[in-house]
């Protein structure tokens, strides 16, 4: 059956075509201001696709992977556009505060949409404990910071973002642009400094650039395929935030207009600045040359005597630890309201301010951070190890319910029950499908690594027994709230 079944407007030109408007109607996308700009959803959605995988984490995965981790970052960011793709259909369809929540509701039920909110907000909680250690450990590396005790800084830290995400969301889209703008523009000067360095032949230390540094060194697997495949689970969390442009969409005019080109935009530049600049890494210099706990971009900068370096790319992966958390508590208070106001999240996290701004879930989830501030008091060297793998639990399952949430919504298309709009995830349903067994594949990964990653896959039975119990102790609340909202309804229909 045609995606068609039902009759739709003709696009305008430069519009993607609407879908049938959804009869759900999600009380959690009320009382939000539209203040987030076209500038501000395309530069969020840029900085959720750069972020310190690239600029500190490429380092050690090219030293343990080779120049084949370009491979790597080409099939993770493929699935990443999917993921976000699919959800840009699911906008344009319903553009929703409470994005996959709200869609998981719509298409799952209130289990579905419980699951798919707790799972993200175990992605961000762990992932603000991992951003406030992160910044806290890069503002040690200036002497003047030394001295301050790793948890001050964290907690500075938090105190700062979680300031600017409480006044209003246009502070919070103007620092995310500010924070995109840092991240693009280093990227994009080592680019051009790395394709002279190349063109010219200019040495870098002693190495010649070009093909010989890869052809001379092993070849593309100079470690062999399975480290490559090894490095994927993290690669995977670098592009942990690609999906914060859909939850960005419910505080936005004209999503319509301004979606499918944000949406868009994140392939080319997936292509152009990671596997762009792990090709140019490899060319530049061996795989050797890398280390773990090294900028790559430092290795190459240092090595042709470019000053101030290292202190330049500190301060840049500072502000992708900031942008982070900044997006963290963006999501999560907009994410929890969705759920608060259907009884499946604490009440106090739908409670909004006179700026339009839900703080009751931004502050749940700055309290978590607040723990995250006291494991760097208690295990300052082991604080970022030990949430990241649970945070890449997180993400995994938020994906896997997008896509989910994708497969049900072109499943009633079919049935003509909806029309899909004119921007549509292309090869559905088959992208949905493909896009599943991969990410079950990282978690395949994941569960024969010998390290912490195996130790993390053991505890789904943990997570997933908190989730069952968690839905015991709210269902009651989520059918009385269901209940009511349906005598609403009546009532109105009556009157």
């Amino acid at each position: 059956m045609s995606d068609r079944t039902l009759t739709a407007a003709d696009p305008q030109p430069g519009v993607a075509a609407p879908a049938t408007t959804s009869p759900h109607v999600d009380a959690g996308d009320a009382g939000y201001s539209k203040d987030l700009k076209s500038r501000h959803v395309n530069m969020i959605a840029i900085g959720g696709a750069i972020g310190t995988g690239l600029f500190l984490g490429a380092g050690g995965r090219l030293h343990n992977a080779g120049p084949s981790l370009f491979i790597a970052y080409a099939v993770c960011g493929l699935f990443a556009f999917f993921v976000v793709r699919a959800l840009g259909e699911l906008v344009l369809y319903r553009p929703s505060s409470g994005a996959f929540v709200s869609y998981a509701r719509e298409f799952m039920g209130e289990k579905g949409a419980y699951t798919a909110g707790w799972l993200y907000f175990l992605n961000w909680a762990t992932t603000g404990i991992a951003d406030i250690t992160a910044v806290a450990t890069y503002t040690h590396y200036w002497s003047m910071f030394s001295d301050i005790p790793q948890w001050v800084l964290a907690l500075i830290a938090l105190a700062v973002v979680l300031t600017v995400n409480l006044i209003s969301v246009k502070y919070f889209g103007e620092m995310e642009f500010w924070f995109a703008i840092i991240k693009v523009a280093a990227i994009s000067i080592f680019m051009v400094v790395g394709i002279f360095l190349l063109a010219s032949q200019h040495k870098v230390g002693t190495t010649t650039p070009g093909l010989d540094n890869i052809l001379d060194h092993g070849g593309i697997f100079p470690t062999g395929v399975v480290p490559m495949l090894m490095v994927i689970q993290g690669v995977v969390f670098a592009y942990a935030s690609v999906e914060l442009c859909g939850v960005a969409a419910g505080e936005t005019e004209n999503p319509e207009k301004i979606m499918p080109k944000a949406i868009n935009s994140i392939m080319w530049r997936v292509g152009l600045f990671y596997v762009g600049s792990v090709i140019l890494l490899a060319l530049l210099l061996p795989y050797t040359s890398y280390i773990v706990g090294e900028s790559p971009f430092v290795t190459v900068l240092g090595k042709i005597g470019v000053p101030y370096m290292a202190g330049v790319m500190n301060l840049v992966v500072l502000t992708a630890a900031l942008s982070s958390l900044n997006s963290g508590l963006y999501s999560t208070g907009r994410i929890l309201r969705s759920m608060a106001m259907s009884g499946s999240a604490p009440k106090f996290t739908g409670l909004m301010n006179k700026g339009q701004v839900p703080y009751g879930g931004i502050l749940l989830t700055a309290f978590f951070c607040v723990l995250g501030v006291g494991l760097n008091f208690v295990v300052p060297a082991d604080a970022f190890e030990i949430v990241l793998n649970f945070a890449a639990i997180g993400i995994i399952g938020t994906w896997g319910m997008i896509m989910v949430c994708s497969l049900l919504f072109w499943k009633r298309s079919q049935d003509g029950r909806v029309t899909r709009p004119g921007y549509k995830l292309p090869w559905a349903p088959y992208t949905q499908i493909v896009t599943l067994v991969f990410l079950a594949g990282v978690l395949g990964i994941m569960a024969s690594d010998e390290g912490a990653s195996r130790t993390t896959v053991m505890c789904l039975p943990i997570i997933v027994a908190a989730l069952v119990g968690g839905w015991f102790l709210v269902r009651g609340r989520v059918a009385r709230v269901q209940r009511e909202a349906e005598l609403e309804r009546a009532g109105a229909e009556q009157s």
